[in-house]
C-alpha cells in the first residue's frame, strides 16, 4: 500500500491555486492506486514548535556526541515526530505559493525544524553529508501570480528562489525523483486564472498516471 503525504504551505485553503492543482494530482493518483493512504500536513494548522534554545542545544549536543538533557530530548522528539511523516510517505506532494520570489515562511519554518543531522541527513567527516530519505518521489506544485520570464521582466534565473530552493532541499535529504508542476498568471484576472489552473490541473492528472 502506498502512502501519500500532502504538505500544504498556502493559507488560502480552497482558494489556493497550488492546493487545487495538488489535489488534482492526488485525486487521480488515488483513482489509480485505490489502497493509497493519504496523510495531510497543513503548515498553517500544525502548530509548529519554535526552534528555540532547547532545540538548538539538542542539535549541538547531538553533533558533539553529548547526552541530551530531558528538556533537550523533549524538544528533539518534537522534531523527529514532524520528520516521521516524511519517512512514512512513498510520495510527498508539496503545494507551494510564491511569496516574494521565495517560499512561505511556514514552509521555511518546517524545513528548518526537520532538516537536522540524524533526522533527515547524516554527516561523516570522511564521506560528508548524506540524505536519509530513500526510494521516495516528490511532486512539487508551484503557484505564481506572474510567469517568471524575461518577457515579464522577472527572469527565473534572477528571481526564482522558490523552485531551486525546494529542489536543493529535497536532493539534500535524499529525494532525487522530483516532478514539478507550475501554475502561474493567477493574478491576471479570473478568466486567465481559471484557465491556468485548469491547464496545470490536467498536467497534474497526467503526471499521476505515470508516477
Amino acid at each position: 500500500m502506498a502512502t501519500l503525504l500532502h504538505i500544504k504551505s498556502s493559507p488560502r485553503g480552497s482558494r489556493s491555486a497550488s492546493i487545487e492543482v495538488a489535489e488534482s494530482f492526488i485525486t487521480r493518483y488515488k483513482q489509480n492506486h485505490p489502497d493509497t493512504e493519504l496523510l495531510e500536513l497543513d503548515l498553517w494548522e500544525a502548530g509548529l514548535p519554535e526552534f528555540d534554545q532547547a532545540a538548538l542545544e539538542a542539535k549541538y549536543a547531538g553533533i558533539n556526541g553529548i547526552a541530551l538533557t530531558e528538556t533537550q530530548q523533549q524538544a528533539w522528539d518534537k522534531l523527529k515526530a514532524l520528520a516521521s511523516l516524511l519517512y512514512e510517505a512513498n510520495v510527498i506532494v508539496l503545494s507551494i505559493p510564491l511569496w516574494n520570489f521565495g517560499i512561505p515562511y511556514k514552509l521555511k519554518h518546517f524545513i528548518d525544524l526537520v532538516s537536522q543531522k540524524d533526522i533527515l541527513f547524516s554527516f561523516d567527516p570522511a564521506s560528508g553529508l548524506e540524505g536519509l530519505l530513500h526510494d521516495k518521489k516528490a511532486v512539487t506544485v508551484y503557484a505564481r501570480g506572474i510567469p517568471l520570464t524575461q518577457e515579464a521582466n522577472v527572469p527565473a534565473e534572477k528571481f526564482d528562489h522558490q523552485k531551486p530552493y525546494i529542489e536543493t532541499w529535497l536532493n539534500f535529504i535524499g529525494i532525487t525523483e522530483i516532478y514539478p508542476v507550475i501554475v502561474d498568471k493567477t493574478i491576471f484576472g479570473p478568466e486567465i486564472d481559471l484557465a491556468s489552473r485548469a491547464s496545470a490541473s490536467e498536467e497534474a492528472r497526467q503526471l499521476a498516471d505515470r508516477v
